[in-house]
């Protein structure tokens, strides 16, 4: 068997996985075609990553253009406990309001554990927002504990 298919994460690993990350890495690429990586702070839900930004923010505009991206979520410190994963899609605005606040609220939920009632935040934050939602197309993911500090 390939290291390759040994390291891989199953899809039920892969959903805890991204489930217990707080942020990803999202790249997008700029008008001269140079790569653009933010951190941003985000949700897995129903196969797409859907993440909140200004609308008038660089990775949108950028994003506008071209709408194909990648995020990537990783954590350990060394080579032997690498673990993470990269999603390659499409990526969606979704100008909907009532889209945005779910989802600001979909990530507060999940980074405080607090299941209380959903919270409208100000008017003037959530129109001058968008979701950015992103769609698969290709995954690829690595867990370098499972080789057992072999390589």
């Amino acid at each position: 068997m390939k290291k390759r298919d040994e390291i891989k994460l199953t899809p039920e690993e892969q959903a805890a996985f991204l489930r217990d990350t707080r942020k990803v890495a999202l790249a997008t690429l700029d008008k001269e075609g140079f790569p653009h990586v933010v951190a941003m702070n985000f949700i897995a839900q129903d196969g797409a990553v859907l993440m909140t930004s200004y609308g008038k923010a660089q990775k949108v505009l950028n994003i506008r253009r071209n709408p194909k991206v990648a995020v990537m979520a990783e954590s350990g410190r060394k080579y032997s406990d690498l673990r993470g994963v990269m999603i390659r899609g499409e990526c969606k605005i979704i100008e909907d309001p009532a889209a945005v606040v779910a989802t600001l609220n979909a990530i507060r939920q999940r980074d405080t554990g607090n299941s209380t009632p959903n919270q409208t935040p100000p008017t003037t934050t959530v129109t001058k927002r968008v979701v950015l939602k992103v769609i698969p197309k290709k995954t690829v993911s690595w867990d370098h504990t499972k080789l057992g500090g072999r390589y």
